[in-house]
């Protein structure tokens, strides 16, 4: 019996946020995976070694997290007044799809400084030394991003003193703008209500927040599901109950929300929407053993991703939290005081993140122009990676 030898393909692997994962550009991929369809996830989910039942990716290059479970293809740019599209592929780990149905808000941050290494900015753009503004359409939901990249000597800068709650070591600041955030085609609250009464079978009646901005997103209060708000990853993961509880509110929510028809169709759509809980400021002691003092933050958060409690906070949700908070009336709005603001510092189980957003009603409907917040961003390796041929 003959097999085929391995195929390599130039990728990138870059850390972006409090996140990781392999990027490409589109015009590098096998002929047949440089369309949407069964090739392009099947060379992605072996690139990243899923479906893998024993949930650790030693085939491949995922880390057995969401957060490095991740890839992502940028193009040239197809809207106006853009540099690049990107497009942003969550692989499940122990299944095997890729799910397309969102973005990732941390991977924005080097999808920037990839764009700028790949050739899709115009060298007249990048200047000596300063920041290099890119242009990014993001083509899961069809909206624009900017990206503040800082360069020196003509080069993307990735050393600094930035630092970030949820990376070890500190970087590069880099400023993402999310524009008009709301997430789709849709209304920034799809029930038209700022708090639903969501009924989830086995668990009650819940008062939730339901916000497509950033990614779509559930927000329930901590005490109404047993929480305190300051809770870390291994309190939660390690509860088969609180698991299956958190995915019956999400494919509920789901539905209401209208992203899908029947719970059933959840598990087909693992990346969204998003299932958060929050509750007032309380001390409390991070994963790194950092001390979170109530007074440094204005709420708390703790978000799931793809099943499990994340260990900071996506991108993307931080994107929700920031809008939701700037909408008086919100459960994270109520959680965070009340009224007004255009800024607010969550905690969550690594630490604390400062995100902002303008949001305005306009004849009775609430929407956002832009939500920004810092993250930063570091090439860990680039050439090549290699997967079986008979994987095409």
């Amino acid at each position: 019996m003959s097999f085929a030898p391995q195929i390599k393909v130039p990728a990138t692997y870059m850390r972006g946020g409090t996140s990781k994962g392999v990027f490409f550009r589109l015009q590098d991929l096998p002929e047949a995976c440089q369309v949407p369809g069964e090739a392009r996830d099947n060379l992605l989910l072996r690139v990243i070694g899923s479906p893998d039942p024993y949930q650790k990716q030693t085939d491949g290059m995922g880390g057995a997290t969401s957060s490095t479970s991740k890839t992502v293809i940028l193009a040239e740019a197809t809207q106006p007044d853009h540099d690049v599209d990107y497009l942003f592929g969550q692989v499940s780990i122990d299944k095997p799809f890729v799910d397309w149905s969102g973005n990732c808000g941390n991977l924005t941050a080097a999808v920037g400084a990839f764009a700028i290494n790949g050739g899709f900015v115009a060298k007249d753009r990048v200047p000596d030394n300063g920041i290099c503004t890119v242009r990014i359409w993001q083509a899961n939901i069809r909206k624009t991003i900017v990206a503040h990249v800082p360069i020196t000597d003509g080069e993307v800068q990735e050393t600094g003193d930035f630092e970030l709650d949820g990376v070890t070591f500190p970087a590069a600041e880099v400023q993402i703008e999310f524009m008009d955030p709301a997430d789709g085609e849709g209304a920034m609250f799809p029930t038209g209500n700022l708090v639903d009464d969501l009924e989830v079978p086995g668990v009650g009646t819940l008062k939730a927040t339901m916000i497509n901005a950033g990614i779509p997103t559930i927000f329930v209060n901590a005490d109404a599901i047993g929480y305190k708000g300051s809770e870390l990853q291994d309190d939660i993961n390690s509860d088969p109950k609180a698991l299956e509880m958190f995915e019956t509110i999400r494919a509920h929510g789901a539905v209401k929300m209208g992203l899908i028809s029947d719970v059933s169709e959840a598990a087909g759509r693992q990346h969204t929407p998003k299932v958060a809980f929050v509750a007032e400021p309380q001390d409390y002691t991070a994963s790194s053993g950092k001390a979170i003092a109530v007074n440094d933050i204005d709420v708390l958060v703790r978000a799931m991703s793809m099943g499990k409690l994340h260990h900071a906070m996506m991108g993307t949700a931080a994107v929700a939290i920031a809008t939701a908070s700037a909408i008086p009336g919100t459960l994270v709005n109520l959680a965070a005081g009340g009224g007004e603001r255009n800024q607010v510092t969550f905690g969550h189980p690594s630490g604390t993140l400062r995100v902002g957003a303008e949001a305005k009603e306009v004849a009775g409907q609430w929407t956002a122009t832009k939500a920004i917040m810092s993250r930063s961003a570091r090439i860990l390796m680039e050439g090549w990676v290699r997967i079986p041929g008979d994987v095409l």
